[in-house]
């Protein structure tokens, strides 16, 4: 199946001589939540800028659905729903008018029954007549969500889109993305709250200084590069590690009462089986023992340091 989006040698540079973007190659699959991860300043919303249409692209190509941004803008555009980082709507108008404008915009038909359910699935419907000046932080956001849903797009992109907003409506919003992802719609989100990519996403792409680190399946990428440890809390102090588990990625703690085992998930079992015979065969007591693993988070601040 052809991917959604496809971007190609992409490189943005702005006229003061900052280079943005750096040869980016990256496929965005149809139907997918695709999370992009990056520090502040990495590329993220430049990125997302460019495929949107919103900031011009320098070399390079980006394809929506097969159509070029550049030379078929209108209907690639129209695929499109975008929810900024900063509140973008006049605020002097009301919720229903806002979306209203922004469905036809766009060019499609009236359709107040599918406008009157997406507020309600935003919580916004008994807001509809309300001036978006005198919402609050978190209702606000709901309207630009709505706003960016309200062409029925094929692509969603959130850009930081919890990001000050209170547990609720970040509940609420995952909820909502989920649905749409089940509808067929693509989700492409940024976010500085790793454990919501980690929650949600299908695939993980990390940006670092306008180059595209990695791309990788999620649940892919916690196995390669997570990091498991098993920690066995010792029934007397271990001066030393015995020359016969040398063999073994082990540490002993400072307090020498703990034996900590780093492994990889493929060897796992059998590894674990063979230290702990060990240990009996040397007669190393143990009144406890629990596993960990690296969190997405983990695994991003690595990569950073890694491309520092």
């Amino acid at each position: 199946m052809q991917p959604i989006i496809q971007v190609k040698q992409l490189n943005k540079i702005y006229p003061g001589g900052f280079h943005a973007l750096k040869n980016i190659e990256l496929e965005i699959r149809r139907g997918e939540i695709f999370a992009l991860l990056g520090p502040n300043g990495a590329g993220k919303t430049t990125l997302i800028s460019v495929i949107c249409g919103i900031v011009n692209p320098g070399e390079g190509q980006v394809l929506v659905d097969g159509m070029d941004i550049v030379r078929d803008y209108r209907q690639a555009r129209q695929r499109i729903g975008l929810v900024p980082q900063e509140l973008s709507v006049s605020i002097f108008e009301t919720v229903w008018d806002t979306v209203t404008f922004s469905r036809g915009l766009f060019g499609k038909p009236r359709d107040p029954a599918y406008l009157e359910q997406l507020l309600r699935d935003l919580s916004l419907w008994d807001k509809r007549n309300n001036k978006i000046i005198t919402l609050s932080g978190g209702m606000k956001r709901r309207v630009l969500i709505a706003k960016a849903l309200s062409h029925q797009p094929d692509i969603l992109f959130l850009d930081e889109p919890t990001a000050g907003v209170d547990v609720e409506l970040r509940r609420d919003m995952w909820q909502m993305i989920r649905r749409l992802r089940d509808s067929g719609v693509t989700i492409i989100l940024t976010t500085h709250y790793i454990e919501e990519a980690e929650d949600m996403a299908d695939r993980i792409g990390v940006i670092n200084k306008g180059e595209i680190v990695l791309v990788e399946d999620k649940n892919s990428l916690m196995q390669k590069l997570g990091k498991k440890q098993l920690t066995l809390q010792l029934q007397h102090p271990l001066p030393t590690i015995p020359a016969e588990l040398h063999n073994y990625n082990l540490q002993l703690s400072e307090d020498q009462h703990q034996l900590i085992f780093s492994y990889d998930s493929d060897s796992e079992h059998k590894v674990i089986v063979n230290l702990l015979r060990k240990l009996e065969d040397l007669e190393i007591e143990f009144t406890d023992l629990h596993t960990t693993q690296s969190s997405l988070e983990d695994i991003f601040v690595g990569l950073l340091e890694e491309t520092a």
